[in-house]
C-alpha cells in the first residue's frame, strides 16, 4: 500500500466512474468544452491514420468525432470504467470502426506500433505514474505517430482545496502534476519534440455543495489514500463552506480548472530506440530532422 497521500485508488477510481456514467454527460461541461478545443488542435497537423486510440473514451463522444474527422481510421475507445463504454456504445452510428476495450492505460493490450495517433482527453490525472502511461504510448505508437492529450495541472480546484485545507487535515482533491513536469516525462518515455501549453477555465456555482455534487455526479470523488474514510462532520463542511465563501462574487462561487495541453511524436527512426535506466535516448544525428506534418 502506498504512504502517498495523494495517490490515487484504482479500484475506487473505476467504481466511481461506473457509477457515473449514465449521469456524466450532463454535469462534464468542462470535459466536454476541452475535448473540442483538443479536437480542433487536430486541424494544426495533417495526418491520415489508419487506426486511433482513444484512451479514456468516457461516454465516447470524442471517439465519434475522431471516426466523422478520419473516415477511414478505425479506433480502439478504450476505458477504465465498463460502465463508460457501455454508454458508449450507444454513440451511433459505430459502423465496424470501432474497438471497444476495457483496461488501465498503463498497461494496454495491444500491440507494438499498432496506432498511428492517440487521443486522450482528461483522461492522465487519474494515473498514478504518467511515465508509465506514457511509455505504453509510444510502444503502441507507429513511428511518426502522434500522441495528443489534455489533462489537468495543479491550479485545478484550487479554491476547494484550500477551503478544506482550512477545514480539516485530509486530502480532498488530487494532485494534479505541472506543465513542464509532464513534459520532461514525455521525453524520458521517448517521445519527441514535446509542446506544451496551458489555458485556466473558471466554472461559477451557488454554493460548494453544487459544485461537490457536480463531482460526484461526473464519477470525479475523492479517490486518494489521504481522505476522509468516515462521514465528513457537519462542522467541518461548515468550515469549508465558510472559507469558500470568501470568494463569494456577484453571488456564485468560483471553480477553476487548469487545463494542460500537450502533443509529442513517436520517433521515425527504424530502431525506434527505447530509454535507458535512468531516461536517457540515444539518437543518431542523422535522425533528427524536420518532421512532414
Amino acid at each position: 500500500m502506498s504512504h502517498d497521500r495523494y495517490h490515487l485508488e484504482g479500484r475506487r477510481v473505476r467504481a466511481a466512474f461506473d457509477a457515473a456514467a449514465a449521469g456524466y454527460d450532463a454535469v462534464a461541461v468542462v470535459q466536454a468544452e476541452v475535448r473540442a478545443r483538443l479536437l480542433e488542435r487536430l486541424e494544426l497537423f495533417r495526418l491520415a491514420p489508419q487506426r486511433i486510440l482513444d484512451a479514456g473514451c468516457g461516454t465516447g463522444h470524442g471517439t465519434r468525432a475522431l471516426l466523422r474527422h478520419y473516415r477511414r481510421a478505425g479506433v480502439v475507445a478504450l476505458d477504465l470504467a465498463p460502465g463508460m463504454l457501455a454508454q458508449a456504445r450507444r454513440q451511433r452510428p459505430w459502423w465496424r470502426r470501432l474497438d471497444p476495450v476495457c483496461a488501465d492505460a498503463a498497461a494496454l493490450p495491444l500491440a507494438d506500433a499498432s496506432v498511428d495517433l492517440v487521443f486522450s482527453n482528461l483522461m492522465l490525472q487519474w494515473c498514478n505514474e504518467p511515465d508509465a502511461v506514457f511509455r505504453e504510448f509510444r510502444r503502441v505508437l507507429r513511428p511518426g505517430g502522434l500522441l495528443l492529450f489534455a489533462t489537468f495541472g495543479p491550479d485545478t480546484l484550487k479554491e476547494l482545496r484550500a477551503a478544506w485545507s482550512a477545514a480539516d487535515g485530509h486530502t480532498h482533491v488530487s494532485r494534479f502534476i505541472d506543465m513542464h513536469d509532464l513534459g520532461d516525462a514525455l521525453v524520458r518515455a521517448g517521445l519527441a519534440e514535446p509542446v506544451m501549453d496551458v489555458e485556466h477555465l473558471t466554472l461559477t456555482y451557488a454554493d460548494l455543495r453544487s459544485l461537490m455534487r457536480d463531482l460526484k455526479t461526473m464519477g470525479a470523488s475523492n479517490a486518494t489514500a489521504g481522505r476522509n474514510r468516515g462521514l465528513t462532520g457537519r462542522q467541518r463542511l461548515a468550515a469549508a463552506e465558510a472559507h469558500y465563501e470568501r470568494l463569494r462574487r456577484d453571488g456564485r462561487l468560483p471553480a477553476t480548472w487548469e487545463v494542460v495541453y500537450g502533443h509529442a511524436w513517436a520517433p521515425t527512426a527504424a530502431a525506434r530506440p527505447a530509454p535507458d535506466a535512468d531516461g536517457a535516448v540515444t539518437v543518431p544525428l542523422t535522425d533528427i530532422g524536420r518532421r512532414r506534418r
